[in-house]
């Protein structure tokens, strides 16, 4: 499908979304991917003109947009200096890392740094809907400086009273804003400190797969069905 630049922004230190042009007739669930294309890139590298990137947009808005970590590599040096109504191709929509249907179940979601791309559309469309889901965030970063969406979280939950965020930084030493919030990774104790039952929820996570690895040893130590467990690793943004 074509699709092109509307505009770039940038979210947190070293973060950058991009809003594309939705195609006509494209219809997704918040939560699910698309792969985008570089048309004729002025470079290259073996990863490719190809990238899968989960959309941070929800379905209810008039643009497609991805929020992706800078890194140095073909891809993202060309898409970085594109300009605004630039030619892309995307395919998609894929995958099934979406809200679960069962309302009586809490979505607990474990999140490390850009892994909140998805969860930014699903609470966003969960907060338009007004969906009954009781909805928890867990949201670990390094510094609120690297916090992608942070402020507009915030403002989610006081719109949607089903929405509560526990932000939490994991090395507040290297920053230079103040946090009066959670510190140190997500851990059982920080669950049980929130959850009133480890067993009740739906459990979601997503990010770096070392992440990923941690938070499922977590729940697992903590008794959690494999089942109830649902993730998406992001590599090498």
């Amino acid at each position: 499908m074509d699709t092109q630049i509307i505009k770039k922004e940038m979210e947190a230190e070293g973060t950058l979304s991009v809003y594309l042009k939705k195609p006509e007739g494209f219809i997704y669930k918040a939560g699910q991917s698309i792969d985008l294309f570089l048309i004729n890139p002025p470079e290259t590298d073996a990863e490719g003109n190809k990238r899968a990137y989960s959309l941070s947009s929800a379905p209810e808005e008039d643009y497609l947009k991805i929020t992706t970590r800078l890194r140095d590599t073909a891809f993202k040096r060309v898409l970085q200096k594109l300009p605004d109504g630039n030619p892309l191709t995307l395919e998609g929509p894929f995958g099934d890392f979406t809200l679960q249907n069962n309302t009586s179940r809490p979505a607990v979601f474990l999140i490390g740094g850009v892994g909140v791309t998805p969860i930014r559309s699903m609470i966003v469309d969960a907060t338009i809907r007004n969906l009954p889901h009781k909805l928890f965030l867990f949201y670990s970063n390094r510094r609120p400086e690297d916090a992608v969406f942070l402020t507009e979280l915030k403002e989610l939950e006081e719109k949607n009273k089903n929405f509560k965020l526990i932000a939490t930084m994991t090395n507040m030493e290297d920053s230079k804003e103040s946090w009066s919030g959670e510190t140190g990774y997500i851990n059982k104790e920080m669950l049980m400190k929130y959850l009133p039952d480890l067993n009740s929820p739906i459990y979601y996570m997503s990010g770096p797969a070392v992440m990923v690895f941690a938070m499922r040893k977590v729940l697992s130590d903590a008794g959690i069905n494999d089942n109830d467990i649902r993730s998406e690793e992001f590599t090498g943004y």
